[in-house]
């Protein structure tokens, strides 16, 4: 049987904490006044980007206070604003927040994500279904006809899921009742085969291959190169063996790392609801995706009545058709405990919260690439954008063990609004020398209130 092989598009982000980012570089640099010049400088660079953001933040977080699900109506009422004013504003909102979204390296989720995802089978076995007529459809549609974007998913209209950064979650277990409804399904298959019925029921399978994220259209070479390939290693793939069987066993799927969820609720034209939601979480298996859903409107979806249970009738397996119910009567409960407890641990945080992780995430990221860029220059010279985007991955992979695809062109950009570097005529991009580079950002803010915190008073 063959391997089911996940294959996901390495991402941008920089999955490494600052301060071991710098204390790890400044550590590779030989000369002592070297290393003070360059942790100084990396301090600089941090305190310029925040303000760079600062005003954007804060323009955000105001913004929101006016959509908060909790507060915002009341705030709203207070500015005694029009309806089309607050679309304005709303929109505005939204501006915002995709920019910072793209600023974080998160991506929108696709059609074709969320099949890939579906084609697996995790710990939720049972689906789930987003009421969508409690959902408000006005606000997205509105942002993506003034903003079109590529690979918008269907349900874009009423709610949009970012995700960012790749894992593998593995659960350990007996999996008993699991293991009884693959052996059943085992067995219909077999039978069907044996009364040659299984065509009717079943279409040809392919050969298995490694379900696909998107690419952004590099050629075959590059992407074998720079994607991750992870195996799904699934239930239903088990050996049926004595100790498969009676033992426990260890399932793997793909995770997202981190997934935001934003939408708004259906309301009567009489009294809008203008609340934004805005739902963070963490380490959400590709296959039990659904489990952010449930933050909308979702349930489970209650099997109904098909073939199979006919089939079984028909047979006389009234036996396996009251265990197969009381079964599934016992694992919806099941089911709906795994789920509440799956989101209260895998939800980070929401609303404001979730902003201002962000917004520190974006810094987190912006400084990350500039001083990694920098410390390339630095170390080994002039380099074309092609050089410097390979030497800046190759550091990340020999130092740190992690692997990402390192956004130089952004990088670059930053350096050159920083002043630290410059392009010859061929085009090969230079830094300026460490003391020329503290020179040219100059003594911060931040330094001269660190300063003044330490000179004891008169």
């Amino acid at each position: 049987m063959g391997k089911d092989v996940v294959r996901l598009e390495r991402e941008s982000v920089i999955p490494i904490l600052k301060p071991k980012l710098v204390m790890k570089l400044a550590y590779l640099i030989e000369q002592p006044t070297d290393r003070t010049d360059f942790m100084k400088l990396c301090k600089r660079i941090e305190y310029t980007i925040r303000a760079w953001y600062l005003l954007q933040f804060e323009d955000l977080m105001q913004l929101y206070t006016l959509f908060d699900p909790i507060n915002g109506t009341e705030r709203l009422e207070q500015q005694h604003l029009q309806s089309t004013e607050i679309d304005v504003l709303e929109q505005k909102f939204l501006r915002y927040f995709f920019k910072m979204m793209e600023k974080s390296n998160f991506s929108l989720v696709t059609d074709e994500e969320i099949a890939v995802a579906h084609q697996g089978q995790y710990l939720l076995n049972l689906p789930i279904t987003v009421d969508e007529s409690k959902l408000d459809k006005k606000l997205f549609s509105r942002y993506f006809k003034e903003h079109p974007q590529e690979h918008l998913p269907e349900f874009s209209d009423k709610y949009v899921i970012f995700r960012r950064g790749i894992g593998i979650d593995r659960t350990t277990d007996y999996f008993i009742m699991e293991k009884v409804d693959m052996l059943i399904a085992r067995f219909w298959q077999w039978l069907l085969r044996l009364t040659k019925l299984e065509k009717f029921f079943f279409r040809k399978e392919t050969l298995r291959q490694p379900a696909e994220l998107k690419t952004d259209g590099k050629t075959t070479d590059e992407t074998d190169v720079q994607d991750l390939f992870v195996e799904r290693i699934e239930l239903k793939d088990m050996q049926l063996k004595m100790q498969n069987l009676l033992g426990k066993i260890t399932i793997q799927e793909p995770t997202f790392d981190r997934m935001i969820v934003v939408y708004r609720r259906a309301s009567n034209d009489d009294k809008k609801d203008r609340g934004i939601h805005v739902k963070h979480f963490k380490n959400i298996p590709m296959a039990d995706m659904e489990l952010v859903l449930v933050t909308l409107v979702g349930s489970l979806d209650m099997p109904k009545a098909d073939i199979w249970m006919v089939l079984a009738i028909l047979s006389g397996v009234v036996g396996y058709c009251a265990k197969i119910y009381f079964t599934f009567q016992q694992n919806l409960v099941s089911y709906q405990n795994l789920i509440t407890r799956s989101v209260y641990d895998k939800q980070l945080d929401s609303g404001r919260g979730t902003l201002l992780h962000l917004c520190d995430d974006v810094i987190q990221q912006e400084v990350k690439e500039v001083i990694i860029s920098y410390f390339i220059l630095m170390e080994q010279g002039k380099a074309t954008i092609q050089e410097l985007d390979f030497r800046c991955e190759e550091l990340i992979k020999e130092e740190f063990g992690v692997q990402c695809n390192f956004d130089v062109v952004d990088a670059v950009k930053k350096l050159e609004k920083l002043g630290l570097v410059t392009t010859d005529t061929i085009g090969r991009i230079m830094c300026v020398p460490l003391k020329r580079a503290n020179d040219i950002i100059g003594t911060t803010t931040e330094e001269i209130v660190m300063k003044a915190r330490q000179t004891p008073a008169a």
